[in-house]
């Protein structure tokens, strides 16, 4: 069975015939890019991530990292390719030229993100994940502590984390016990435990820098006196070589349901009363700056259960092709009938459509948040910056955690089309469903995510941002109206938006009365069918995309895919879609029994 990773075919009508990423190269800032330079780097991603990251995967997962005397190693296998990938400075794909990056363009950086995370997220992070303690140094360190560190971080000569969590503070930040006593130089000593740290420790590397959230020994409780600082694992000295270690260790490493080639360390600060850190940002910022580094987190989670969907789905469908198994419904008494592909097999036919139709969405709907961000930076008109800026702040949290949740259930799908052998080690698939589950917990659990969505963001400019939002999706409405086959579909799609409308404002002006709490035991369910509806616009954008071509004529392998488009949003929009109608409806009723039943009720005692 060959192994693939994103479906080619469909990446390139993503980003060249539905989102025209091909007008953001037209600005100075992408000058050196074209659409065949881009071309030529996506072939060489996609050849990097099959031919040398693919094979550390199974590799990797077996052996996973091992907790040696204060030290990590990470697997064998993962050292050569690491080294390769620095070579070709993937790494810094979208890391701007100011900061020493290549400044890729982000659809297409992200583009080849997607495939070195199906192949191999845990090693990629190794390489990937500085970049974001980088941009923060970036934005908000000194000229020194610029000049200090990010050559290095860019280069991944040297690593980055971020230094959040501990036992007793995970989402509830503002409750963390780590401190900051200044010294007289200026630096500061922190002592505190930290856990779940990604790549905390490991030996691909030289030097490893830590952003840490501390308080300054006086500063109030809660996020607002919380400050940020740099702590390197080595100190470095005036000249830029490394000095001291500095104090602040692993302690070990979590033995994980999945994602095993990836360092989860316990961090000790401080054990020896000489952990030195520098302030990064202003005193009692911390939060705020450490936000920059949490909304790039939170678009590279989703990605990452994208990509696993991505390609569970592909070894599902092409599996389906091969597995012989059964005869044809309408042979079904006849015993001299040939056994045929399960693909013919109808229940098995909705499974992979389900699995196309969710992989396909989410694809495209990851993209146009990148466009967003893109139209963000690039736009002229201060009103256009703004509208793209805030439809990203808005869309965020359902990047993050429909894409993880949903990304999930695509590989759960994936096993259940190979059957017994997808439970065995024998196929990817199994492993995916166990890599892809962290992406829900991942950078805020889903109910955080819900939560800031229904707090934060479908109010905000009283309610401006979310109206911005929903005319995004009647524009695609109009477009697909133009097309008379699809017109039945576009009415489908405006009665569920419609719905979703309702349902937000129900749902916001509940969360702001005495049902408060009932609202927010709704408030994951409404993140999901927000999601869904979104899956929905995205399909009926693809077909009215593909409608066009077809229109204007294609080649007959374009027309095989162009009319998938169309089944596929037909699929969704006819078969799952009456679901999501029904759960924006119990949404809508707000019913409040999870907060009302009492803790005894719930039973177990």
């Amino acid at each position: 069975m060959v192994q693939q990773l994103v479906d080619k075919r469909d990446m390139d009508f993503v980003l060249w015939e539905q989102l025209e990423c091909e007008r953001f190269l037209k600005h100075d800032k992408y000058k050196e890019f074209n659409r065949k330079t881009c071309d030529m780097i996506l072939t060489e991603a996609r050849a990097l991530a099959l031919k040398e990251i693919l094979p550390t995967l199974a590799e990797g997962d077996v052996q996973g990292v091992r907790f040696e005397n204060g030290t990590v190693k990470v697997p064998d296998c993962f050292r050569e390719v690491h080294r390769k990938i620095l070579e070709g400075d993937w790494q810094s794909m979208v890391v701007s030229t100011e900061m020493g990056g290549q400044g890729v363009p982000g659809f297409l950086a992200y583009a080849c993100a997607e495939h070195f995370h199906a192949a191999n997220y845990s090693l990629m992070a190794y390489a990937w994940m500085g970049t974001g303690t980088a941009k923060m140094i970036h934005l908000y360190g000194t000229d020194e502590q610029k000049k200090t560190y990010i050559p290095h971080i860019i280069a991944g000569k040297w690593g980055g984390t971020m230094l959040l969590t501990e036992s007793g503070a995970g989402s509830d930040v503002g409750a963390l016990e780590t401190t900051a006593v200044q010294n007289e130089d200026g630096s500061y000593s922190l002592s505190g435990n930290k856990i779940f740290i990604t790549n905390g420790e490991h030996d691909l590397c030289d030097n490893i820098i830590h952003p840490v959230l501390a308080r300054i020994e006086g500063d109030p409780p809660g996020t607002t006196g919380i400050s940020i600082f740099i702590v390197p694992k080595f100190l470095v000295n005036p000249d830029g070589s490394l000095g001291e270690r500095n104090d602040i260790v692993c302690t070990g490493v979590e033995e994980k349901h999945g994602i095993h080639g990836s360092a989860t360390c316990s961090m000790a600060l401080g054990t020896k009363g000489r952990c030195k850190g520098f302030l990064l940002g202003e005193r009692q910022k911390g939060m705020a700056i450490m936000f920059h580094m949490i909304n790039s987190s939170r678009m590279s989670t989703g990605l990452q259960a994208l990509s696993y969907a991505s390609s569970a789905y592909l070894l599902a469908v092409n599996y389906a092709r091969q597995r012989i198994q059964g005869r044809r419904l309408e042979d079904f008494m006849d015993r001299s009938a040939p056994s045929v592909p399960i693909i013919e097999h109808p229940d098995v036919r909705r499974n992979l459509l389900w699995m196309k139709s969710h992989v396909e969405g989410m694809r495209s709907f990851f993209q146009f948040l990148v466009s967003c961000s893109t139209k963000a930076d690039l736009a002229a008109d201060p009103e256009e910056r703004e509208l793209y800026r805030d439809l990203f702040e808005l869309l965020t949290p359902s990047i993050k955690d429909y894409l993880a949740v949903r990304g999930h259930e695509v590989c759960i799908q994936a096993i259940q089309v190979f059957g017994g052998a997808g439970y065995t080690k024998d196929y990817l698939v199994e492993q995916y469903a166990r890599d892809c589950k962290i992406t829900s917990i991942f950078e805020g659990t889903s109910g955080i995510q819900a939560m800031d969505m229904l707090a934060r963001k479908i109010g905000r400019k009283n309610g401006e941002v979310f109206k911005a939002f929903l005319n995004e999706i009647t524009q695609t409405l109009g477009r697909a109206r133009e097309i008379e086959v699809l017109k039945p579909l576009a009415d489908d799609v405006e009665k569920a938006v419609q719905s979703l409308e309702e349902t937000a404002a129900t749902i916001l002006q509940r969360s702001r009365s005495k049902e408060m709490k009932a609202a927010y035991a709704h408030s994951l369910p409404f993140l999901n069918v927000m999601g869904d509806v979104i899956m929905a616009w995205m399909l009926l954008w693809r077909a009215t995309t593909a409608s066009i071509k077809l229109l204007n004529g294609a080649n007959k392998k374009d027309e095989i895919f162009y009319k998938g488009q169309v089944k596929t949003a037909q699929f969704y929009i006819r078969t799952i879609l009456p679901e999501v109608m029904g759960k924006m409806n119990a949404v809508k009723t707000g019913d409040g029994a999870a907060v009302e039943i009492t803790n005894d009720e719930f039973g177990g005692l």
